[in-house]
């Protein structure tokens, strides 16, 4: 699995020759990288005297991003493995007519998969990008850049997965999905940019 590679692994696997690891892939890694920091400041903050006023909040914070961590993380591999599907798909038997039919219901259904796999990672991670500006807010100002770069990897796994899933959707022939995920892709997307930009904005006052 993808997931399990050294980083170093991982890397050369995704500067190879074959289309995966790709885009997908990366977009998913970097909202676990997100996750991860937000759980990081998060545990800076638990235990000290200055921020007790939180300390309930930052320690479901962390365990709220642990899980969103963890789900992602697997995302890494779904995404690659709904490509193989598509591509799968794509070698079916085309030779009579019902092996026609066959093949372009084969390849639509691994299509809508390999598009809404990076939307339900451009949700996952889209659900904790107002946690990171609290925990930037409130926790440990030691680590409020750290909380800044969890929210620049988050706004990149957005955009990035919803890159893919717009271009699966431009081989999609169900018109009422497709307008459907392109209505949602645009409010996730409006909404990622706004929130990282109220966050850099506001680190600026700061530091």
């Amino acid at each position: 699995m993808l997931a399990d590679l050294t980083i170093k692994d991982f890397l050369a696997e995704t500067a190879g020759s074959a289309p995966v690891p790709g885009g997908g892939s990366i977009s998913a890694l970097n909202g676990a990288i997100a996750a991860a920091l937000t759980e990081m400041v998060a545990h800076l903050t638990v235990g000290k005297k200055k921020y007790a006023e939180v300390e309930g909040q930052m320690k479901t914070i962390a365990t709220e991003a642990a899980m969103i961590r963890e789900r992602l993380t697997e995302y890494i591999d779904k995404d690659s493995e709904a490509y193989d599907r598509v591509f799968s798909a794509f070698k079916l038997p085309k030779e009579t007519p019902d092996e026609q039919v066959i093949r372009t219901n084969a390849i639509q259904s691994a299509t809508k998969e390999a598009a809404i796999v990076p939307m339900r990672v451009a949700e996952e991670i889209g659900s904790v990008m107002e946690t990171i500006i609290y925990v930037a807010h409130k926790g440990n100002q030691n680590a409020v850049t750290d909380a800044c770069v969890a929210m620049m990897a988050a706004r990149t796994c957005v955009l990035g997965a919803l890159l893919n899933v717009r271009i699966n959707l431009t081989s999609i022939q169900d018109e009422v999905f497709v307008g459907m995920m392109r209505k949602k892709a645009d409010e996730l997307e409006a909404n990622a940019i706004r929130v990282e930009q109220k966050l850099l904005d506001w680190v600026k006052t700061k530091l």
